[in-house]
C-alpha cells in the first residue's frame, strides 16, 4: 500500500514565518513544541529528510521529551541522522535545562521605604562623576523585577520621557516604577528639573495604569524622596 504523504509537515511546505527559528523569535520559545525546539537545536536533518522530520522521528523513538533526555549517546546514535556530534550537544541541552532547574532563584529586592531604594542603589550612584538616571521595575508585591538606566547626562524634562520609563515598564510586566538619579555635587535637594519631571512621570503613569512609587536622589551619604517631600 502506498503511503499517503500528501499531509507531511516538513519544515519545506511550511509557510517561512511558520518555521521554528522565525516563530521563536517572533513570539518566543515558551510558543514552540518539542518538536520544534528540537529542531532547532538539530539544525540540520539527513537528505530527503529535514531536521523538523528528524526531530520528529527522534521524539518517536523515544517516546517524550523525557525519553530522549534520558537516552545515552550510544541510543541517541543508532538513530540514523544523529551522529556522534548531534548526540553531544543534545545531552549539552538536556543537562544545562537539568541544571538550571537545580539552581534557586535569586532573591529579589522587595522595597518598603525610600530607605530600601537608597541602600539598594547608593553604592552603585552616589560616587558617579554624570547624572544617571535609573528605572526599578516592581511587582504587584514591591519586588524589584528589574532596572535599567535611561539616560546619562544633565536631566532635562524634555531628554527624560515617559515613554523611555514606561515602555521598559510594559515591557516587563511591571506594576509599578521607582525612579531615580544621583547629583555629582553630593547634595541631593531636588532641582526645579528634578520635580517637574516627576510631575510628567507621575502623569504619565496614571494614564497607561502604573504607578510612580517614587523619585528618589542619591548624594553623597544622603538621599532625598520626592514622596517624602510631598511632590508625590
Amino acid at each position: 500500500m502506498a503511503t499517503n504523504t500528501c499531509n507531511k509537515i516538513t519544515v519545506k511546505n511550511v509557510p517561512y514565518y511558520e518555521r521554528p527559528r522565525e516563530r521563536l523569535l517572533r513570539e518566543g520559545a515558551d510558543h514552540l513544541s518539542d518538536t520544534e525546539l528540537l529542531a532547532i537545536l538539530l539544525r540540520t536533518g539527513r537528505e530527503q529528510e529535514t531536521a523538523y522530520e528528524l526531530a520528529q522521528r527522534l521524539l518517536v523513538r523515544f517516546g517524550d521529551l523525557r525519553g530522549v533526555a534520558e537516552a545515552s549517546h550510544a541510543e541517541l546514535t543508532e538513530l540514523k541522522g544523529i551522529g556522534p556530534v548531534k548526540a553531544i550537544e543534545l545531552h549539552a541541552a538536556f543537562e544545562l535545562g537539568r541544571r538550571l532547574v537545580a539552581v534557586p532563584r535569586k532573591s529579589r529586592a522587595s522595597i518598603r521605604l525610600p530607605r530600601d531604594v537608597a541602600d539598594l542603589m547608593s553604592t552603585e550612584l552616589a560616587h558617579l562623576t554624570q547624572e544617571h538616571f535609573v528605572c526599578l521595575f516592581l511587582n504587584t508585591k514591591n519586588h524589584v523585577i528589574g532596572k535599567q538606566t535611561i539616560f546619562v547626562g544633565s536631566l532635562d524634562a524634555s531628554i527624560v520621557h515617559p515613554r523611555e520609563v514606561f515602555k521598559e515598564a510594559i515591557r516587563r510586566s511591571s506594576a509599578s516604577v521607582i525612579c531615580l538619579h544621583n547629583h555629582p555635587s553630593g547634595d541631593p535637594t531636588p532641582s526645579r528639573e528634578d520635580i517637574a519631571i516627576t510631575h510628567t512621570l507621575r502623569e504619565a503613569g496614571e494614564l497607561v495604569g502604573i504607578s510612580l512609587l517614587d523619585h528618589v536622589i542619591i548624594g553623597d551619604g544622603k538621599y532625598v524622596s520626592l514622596k517624602e517631600q510631598g511632590y508625590l
